[in-house]
């Protein structure tokens, strides 16, 4: 087995609430635990393509982090070192630095390179420890969506931002008896949605997994006002599916479709014009990436910082950290990656939603 001395830690893609309390787990469990040194590596993998920008992280670096959202390390989700983008000359070329990653990694002394991310960091990751640097993995992404793990630090604070902007929205929409669509983050699975839908009392919840028609949402929201009821807040997840027709009608009506990451828009206006109602839009964005990390997400992301140091002291390098049973686990990055965890259409969480009579525009 490798002679551990010394490791180096990055985060990759969209930062989240918890990832500094994983580097200060992980920091604490190196230096305290097995005594090895410690190295930053900034803004994803562009610390190894240019060590300058790189820093050796000591307890003192780390104190004070638990409750501190984003990561000191810096993050990116353009950093790909097998093809990154530069300007030159005014023009956009692409290059190779995988080789350069390796060369300045064993350079450095890193005995092992911490990659802290969601499913495309973990993918570079993998590529990296198959031409020869040492890889090990921490899940991260708010959407909740990797398969491997049961839950991902991040969502839980997420849902908290999200459940309480629905909250706050429900006095404004009652007030005004308006229909109000609430924007939440989900590019490819609806977890966040689903969750913060019913846990905010939303009455219209759209989810990727679900296919939904205007139609269906607009007889639901006159229904509601048959029986007394004069506003609805319909919770959106970003990546749902727009019908075609919603989207023919709002070229026809504005010319061009809203900036990608705002269906929102599209959806409000064809409720508005079937419905004959006012809607107004609320898009939380990047807002449910900021802020301190619930005490889910800091103990989570902990165990997650202490699991993944242990595995390299085990040896384990090509592997990821994983939550399983409620335990900490460690599973091949390769077989953790390119499956997603969707919500199950069928599942006992969207059925109890159904059984309260939220609407998921199926039917």
């Amino acid at each position: 087995m490798t002679q551990i001395r010394k490791i180096g830690i990055c985060t990759g893609g969209g930062d989240c609430p918890g990832l500094n309390a994983v580097i200060r787990a992980a920091v604490k469990t190196a230096i305290l635990k097995y005594r090895w040194d410690v190295i930053g590596i900034r803004d994803g993998f562009d610390g190894l393509i240019w060590p300058e920008k790189t820093r050796p992280l000591t307890i003192n670096d780390v104190s004070g982090l638990l409750p501190r959202g984003g990561t000191i390390l810096g993050t990116t989700n353009r950093g790909n070192p097998f093809a990154y983008k530069l300007q030159n000359d005014g023009q956009e070329i692409v290059r190779d630095f995988s080789d350069d990653v390796i060369r300045n990694a064993k350079a450095m002394g890193l005995d092992c390179l911490i990659v802290i991310g969601g499913d495309g960091t973990q993918k570079l990751g993998l590529d990296l420890y198959k031409k020869g640097l040492p890889v090990v993995g921490v899940p991260k992404t708010i959407d909740n969506d990797l398969c491997a793990t049961e839950v991902t630090f991040g969502f839980d604070t997420a849902l908290h931002t999200a459940t309480d902007a629905i909250d706050k929205i429900h006095t404004t929409a009652e007030s005004h008896h308006r229909v109000m669509v609430v924007e939440v983050m989900g590019r490819d699975a609806g977890w966040i949605a689903l969750e913060a839908g019913i846990a905010g009392g939303a009455h219209v919840i759209l989810i990727p997994e679900i296919p939904f028609q205007i139609d269906n949402i607009c007889r639901f929201i006159n229904q509601r006002h048959i029986f007394g009821k004069k506003f609805t807040i319909v919770c959106v997840a970003e990546g749902v599916h727009v019908p075609e027709d919603v989207e023919r009608q709002y070229r026809e009506k504005h010319g061009d479709l809203p900036r990608s990451g705002a269906v929102s828009n599209l959806i409000a206006d064809a409720i508005g014009e079937c419905a004959k109602k006012e809607v107004r839009v609320t898009v939380l964005g990047h807002i449910q990436r900021g802020g301190s990390p619930s005490p889910f997400d800091r103990i989570l992301s902990t165990r997650f910082g202490v699991a993944v140091v242990d595995l390299i002291a085990q040896g384990g390098f090509g592997k990821m950290v994983a939550l399983r049973d409620s335990r900490m686990k460690f599973v091949e990055i390769s077989e953790a990656i390119g499956k997603m965890k969707a919500v199950d259409p069928n599942g006992e969480l969207v059925q109890a939603a159904k059984s309260i009579d939220i609407h998921f525009g199926d039917d």
